[in-house]
């Protein structure tokens, strides 16, 4: 890097940049990158799983203000290396166990080089009728991958689009409900809207809650309890929906989850489907994470009931192997997103449109402007097919069971849950922990905050990169294997670095 001094900018009039886009140029400096990114992933795992840098590390590297003449890719390459990387978390480590996998591939890295190679914005059909169609296609592909009923593909009147999160779905879907709602009852009804989950809900819901104007006041977020496997219960949210009704106020969203971020808890979605029709409620199924192992047979049990719901999502990004951004949202009634998100200027009018015989996506979503990302999806549906895709997510259960294994051979520690997809929730047990050397009234925190050092532990490593949950009351510990470079062996080395470090806080060596 230069100096951090400023220097007065030079002038520099000779003609060495004609074009952004100098193609002999862009085949040499793609390579480079191409390069770059393969020896990044050789090294991977040479790095700290977790960076170690402290906040502010980057204005203290980096000049005060843009360079004014153009600088060689070397040079900015070099720069990368030796500042960026440092405070990069490294998620695609195989040693990263932490939130959910990101998952990656040769076909999801070609495909984004497409996506952004064309660099087509892809707000209506006519913009690039390619993008559009190709994104109805895939949709159903995958629609069909997961056996999801015929009435949410395009095929049987419903259809599907690529968002960028799931926040983004749930946005676009309370949106159509909350319309469709005061529609019937007045817009000034508003303020009497309701919106159910569960306690284990992603908090995506309630912030899609707070962007399409629901009252804080009506965000339900219904208590789940050990005897239901902390899935929401029928019951209870019926229970809660007279009560709201009684009080005067209208059951709008429900949203059920297929998998919850903190264990991967499945609500039931039939009898939930089986409440939220009852009351006229949109129920929209949230299975970001889990809902990709659903391809597998012996998965798609847990999705079962979902022909009650109005929308479904699921981002490949997370554990199909398509590089991020990418959340698929399918939807019964099409129409109710259009209605609620459409606008029609004079200078997006065409034929194409106007002929109804078209899908325009800018009336699916919240923005105008889109990426052709159906292009990335469809080279990682294509490139591996159905049969390898399964084997992949299969694997990683695979290995999740065996580091369930160590955890049970390990009497000092306990599963807090059972697992079902390829996250392990696990602690210290309690019985693990001597209260002479803990004492305290509130033995449950005790037992929390050994766990909680422990995590600190292993994360401040370096080694091992993992995250927390509270559930119940109990602190666990999560280990989510999916990454896609992860072998058994990271596994079974993840395994040996918590028992290294429990052994440390269990058994601190005493002082004469």
């Amino acid at each position: 890097m230069g100096s951090l001094k400023f220097e007065p900018p030079q002038e520099n009039n000779s003609a060495d940049m004609s074009s952004p886009l100098d193609l002999v140029e862009f085949r040499r400096q793609g390579h480079m990158m191409v390069d770059f990114i393969a020896d990044y992933y050789q090294n991977i795992e040479k790095h700290l799983v977790l960076s170690q840098v402290q906040p502010g590390y980057l204005k203290e590297r980096l000049p005060e203000s843009a360079p004014y003449n153009p600088e060689p890719i070397e040079t900015i390459l070099q720069d990368v290396q030796d500042h960026i990387v440092p405070g990069l978390t490294h998620w695609q480590s195989p040693n990263h166990f932490a939130y959910f996998p990101a998952t990656i591939s040769t076909a999801g890295f070609l495909g984004e080089m497409l996506t952004t190679g064309f660099n087509v914005v892809g707000f209506n059909w006519i913009a690039s009728p390619a993008a559009t169609e190709l994104e109805t296609i895939v949709m159903d592909w995958l629609g069909d991958m997961l056996k999801l009923p015929n009435s949410f593909l395009f095929s049987g009147n419903g259809g599907g689009v690529l968002q960028g999160t799931t926040c983004e779905a749930i946005v676009c879907t309370m949106a159509a409900a909350r319309d469709q709602m005061l529609s019937q009852i007045g817009r000034e009804n508003i303020g009497k809207l309701v919106v159910y989950g569960s306690d284990q809900t992603h908090s995506t819901l309630q912030k899609a809650s707070q962007i399409v104007g629901i009252h804080p006041k009506n965000f339900r977020a219904i208590e789940t309890t050990k005897s239901t496997s902390f899935a929401l219960s029928p019951e209870v949210l019926k229970s809660t929906v007279c009560s709201d009704i009684e009080a005067g106020l209208v059951p709008l969203f429900l949203c059920a989850t297929i998998g919850t971020t903190a264990i991967t808890a499945v609500d039931p979605l039939g009898p939930l489907c089986g409440v939220a029709k009852e009351h006229g409620m949109w129920v929209h199924v949230d299975a970001a994470y889990a809902g990709n192992a659903c391809i597998c047979p012996e998965f798609r049990p847990f999705i079962d009931g979902v022909e009650g719901a109005d929308s479904f999502s699921l981002n490949p990004h997370k554990w199909l192997f398509t590089n991020l951004d990418c959340c698929c949202l399918w939807v019964k009634n099409p129409s109710a997103l259009v209605s609620s998100l459409s606008t029609n200027p004079e200078y997006l009018r065409n034929k194409a449109t106007d002929s109804k015989q078209v899908v325009d996506y800018k009336d699916w979503q919240i923005a105008l402007s889109r990426r052709f990302r159906a292009i990335k999806l469809w080279l990682v549906l294509r490139s591996y097919g159905v049969n390898n895709l399964r084997t992949f997510i299969r694997s990683d259960v695979k290995m999740a069971k065996f580091f369930e294994g160590l955890v049970e051979m390990d009497k000092r520690f306990e599963v807090v849950v059972p697992r079902k997809f390829s996250l392990v929730c696990f602690r210290v047990s309690p019985s693990a922990i001597s209260k002479a050397n803990y004492p305290t009234a509130n033995y449950e925190k005790c037992v929390n905050e050994v766990n909680c050092k422990l995590l600190e532990a292993i994360n401040g490593s370096g080694r091992v990169f993992m995250t927390h949950a509270m559930i119940g009351g109990i602190y666990v510990l999560r280990c989510a294997i999916g990454t896609t470079l992860t072998e058994e062996k990271h596994v079974a080395m993840a395994w040996k670095v918590v028992q290294e470090h429990a052994d440390a806080i269990l058994h601190p060596p005493r002082i004469n």
